[in-house]
This record gives structure tokens, sequence and C-alpha cells, in this order.
């Protein structure tokens, strides 16, 4: 919107043009995001203290959690709107990818609202029953996983590239579909599960929307791209912003996130968060680095599955629970240590990630 601005106050002054660069209004999207955050942040957490909006405590979980009852959630509305009030503002509205990312985002955080409201307010203790949730995650995911196929401008959009492999590229054809379906609604699921700790999804989050934004700047640039081996996706660049918006908006959540939290996300967030990244992850070509940097994500997933197909086949549980982090609780690890050795696990996958773009 903004960006529209700048071009026509361009033709009065040169100045103006400087808001062409992509760095530039990430820098902005990422401010515009932490600024909305911090100033809405305390007005939502009384807004929802006042209509009692408050999280459910499991009995069977952890002791420590109990004086958890009541505290605020459902505050992923606050990352979601200062998310997409920062892209609507600074990035080109013309680029379909950023309309695809953003309508992905605000779609599975319009299911996760339906499960929050139907267990806080309507206290529904099930929420939305999960055969609907992933009825829509799938509608929403294919939809989203169709729109890329059919517009997709060149054979490398729906190719799989596998970091480490140069020389490796797989057409997908059709199959791009069913890959960009498991990816979008999978990510989805998976941070939802992370999203147990005060914290413990959220920065994680940052850190992979972050990575993720480098490779969107890198594959938007024909040199960039040619240069270090991947593929080049025109317009890709301009997610930037909206990777630079999620940054913003993770870390003024985080402000008021942080143990002992003040409010939660609830699925509203985390259901959307891991939709965007698992969506963008597409768009640039990274599904299988996007699976190392979100490590923690896989490894909270696959305790989930491990942890019933167990109890399932022999009646015996892997953990003392699932998913994993609160295994460690039970072992009796406190809950900042849990989280911060998930967020030092996540700095470590998400270098990991990066260097990919080298080691080729």
């Amino acid at each position: 919107m903004l960006l529209l601005l700048a071009e026509y106050l361009q033709q009065f002054h040169k100045g103006f043009a400087v808001f062409q660069y992509l760095t530039l209004r990430g820098i902005l999207g990422v401010l515009t995001a932490l600024a909305l955050s911090l100033w809405l942040g305390p007005w939502m957490i009384r807004t929802l203290q006042v209509r009692q909006i408050g999280q459910a405590v499991r009995h069977d979980g952890p002791q420590s959690h109990l004086s958890k009852k009541g505290t605020p959630t459902m505050g992923g509305a606050l990352i979601l709107s200062a998310i997409t009030v920062s892209t609507l503002l600074w990035a080109d509205l013309s680029n379909r990818y950023v309309w695809v990312v953003l309508a992905v985002t605000l779609l599975f955080g319009a299911i996760g609202w339906v499960d929050d409201y139907r267990k806080v307010i309507e206290k529904n203790s099930r929420g939305l029953p999960s055969r609907w949730k992933y009825f829509w995650q799938s509608v929403f995911g294919l939809a989203a996983a169709v729109f890329l196929y059919m517009t997709a401008q060149s054979p490398v959009e729906t190719t799989l590239i596998l970091p480490l492999l140069k020389d490796v590229a797989i057409p997908l054809g059709a199959g791009f579909v069913v890959l960009t379906y498991f990816v979008i609604v999978g990510t989805s699921n998976a941070v939802n599960l992370t999203d147990g700790l005060d914290g413990l999804a959220i920065l994680p989050t940052v850190m992979v929307a972050g990575a993720l934004a480098i490779f969107c700047y890198l594959s938007g640039n024909v040199n960039f791209a040619e240069y270090l081996l991947i593929p080049y996706v025109p317009g890709a660049g301009e997610l930037i912003v909206f990777c630079a918006a999620l940054v913003g908006a993770g870390l003024g959540f985080l402000w008021f996130n942080t143990y002992p939290a003040q409010v939660f996300m609830g699925d509203v967030g985390a259901l959307a968060l891991g939709a965007a990244l698992g969506t963008i992850a597409v768009i640039v070509r990274q599904e299988v680095v996007l699976f190392i940097m979100g490590g923690v994500f896989v490894m909270e997933t696959l305790s989930v599955i491990i942890q019933v197909a167990s109890f399932k086949l022999t009646g015996k549980r892997v953990f003392r629970m699932a998913p994993i982090h609160h295994h460690f609780e039970l072992k009796g690890w406190p809950e900042p240590r849990v989280i911060v050795r998930f967020w030092i696990i996540t700095v470590i996958l998400v270098l990991i990630g990066l260097a990919t773009l080298k080691l080729r």
C-alpha cells in the first residue's frame, strides 16, 4: 500500500525510490509489526481477561501447569493482526505470492479461532472436532497447492530440490500438489503440537521465518540464485516483507508470552503460523530445508506419533507424556530449561539449514 504511495511520490522527489529496496521494506516490516504487537498487546490481554477467555489445563499433565489455568489465550490474533497490517503496508500487493501466503495464514487462523472459541467460550473441551479441523485444513491446503501449481511460470517451481545435491532436481508434475498439501498441513499441526510451554513455539517460528526470509531474498534474485545453485523463483523476494512481519509480530508476542506467560497464542496462532512457514518453504522450493530447520517441530510431532502407535500396538508408552516437551518436564526439568534448550537446538538447526546454501 505504502509502496504505491512511494512510487507516486517519486515524481516529486527521487528520495522516495529508496522504498523499492526489499531490504528496507523488510526492516520496516519488522519494526511495524513489532510496534503494533507491543502497543496492542496490553489492551488485548486486558480484553481477554475481562471476557474470561482463559486457558484450560490438562489435569493429567505436569502439576506445575495447574497454575496456568485461566491465563488469557487466543493471543495469536494479536500476531496475525500485526502480520496482516505490516504486510499490507509494506509489501507489493500486485505479487501473487504475498496474497497466497497471507490468505493461507488467515484461513488456517480462522480454523484455530473456531477451535479456541469452542473450548474457551462455549466450554466445549473437544473444541472443533478433529475430523472437521483436518477437513478444513485439507480444503485450504489443497486450494493453495492447486493455485501454486496452476500459476507456476517455470518447471523449477514444481521441482523437488534436495540440499547438498546440486545436480539433483526431481520434476514432480501433479505430485507437487500432494507434496505441498502435506507440507502446509503437516507444518501447521507440528507448530500447534509444539505450542505447549511459554514461548516454546513462537521463538523457533521466528527463527525459521527469519531464515526463510533469506531464502526468499536469494531465490527472488536471479544473480544470487544462479551463484548459489538454488531455484530462481521470480517474485519470491517479495515474501521477505511477510517473513519480516512475522518476525516482528512474533518477537512482540514473545514479550508477553515469555515465562511466566501473560497470554497464550492458542490454535488461532499456532495453526496459522505453521501453515505460513510451510507455504513459504514450498514457494522457494526448500521443503527439505524447512524439515531441517524446523527439527523441533518434527521432533514434537514424531513423539506424538510414536506414543500413540506404541500404546495402540503394545499397550505401553515410550514417553512419560507426549508431546516430548512434557516428557522432559515429568523427568524433572524446570519449564524454562526445556524452553531454552529447545531454542538452542533450533538455532543450531537453522544454521545448518542456512549452510546448505553453500554446501552443494
